[in-house]
């Protein structure tokens, strides 16, 4: 079952990605008043965010695929990860979230919903 609940997060996380990613372009269109610098800065932190996201889902698959044998490290992963996502979602809550952008709002749940399942998984 914990796995089960680790591809779960993981699966949602790496498409969170996607979403985060897909519309970098259109946002920073978005903002042609700035300066070059600043866009390419919101380009970076834009793709960041999501390359994160895709991290975390890569780890927990590898762990949850090739752990079998060391489930205390699995749990371990587990747990580290679903901390990331929880601070992910903190900080967006307390930036993005906090204007009229739906995609910001509903960030914080979502990433805080994956990093329950990770917590969850970790002590199935």
């Amino acid at each position: 079952m914990s796995a089960v609940l680790a591809y779960v997060a993981a699966g949602i996380v790496a498409l969170w990605g996607v979403a985060h990613v897909l519309p970098t372009a259109k946002v920073v269109a978005g903002y042609s008043d700035t300066s070059r610098d600043n866009r390419l800065i919101i380009t970076q932190e834009w793709i960041a965010e999501a390359m994160i996201m895709w991290l975390i889902a890569a780890i927990v698959v590898v762990a949850t695929g090739l752990g079998g044998s060391q489930p205390a490290l699995v749990d371990w992963i587990y747990r580290i990860s679903a901390a990331a996502l929880f601070a992910i979602a903190t900080l967006t809550a307390v930036t993005g979230a906090r204007t009229a952008v739906i995609f910001f709002k509903v960030c914080p749940a979502l990433l805080s919903a994956t990093a329950v399942l990770l917590l969850v998984a970790s002590w199935s």
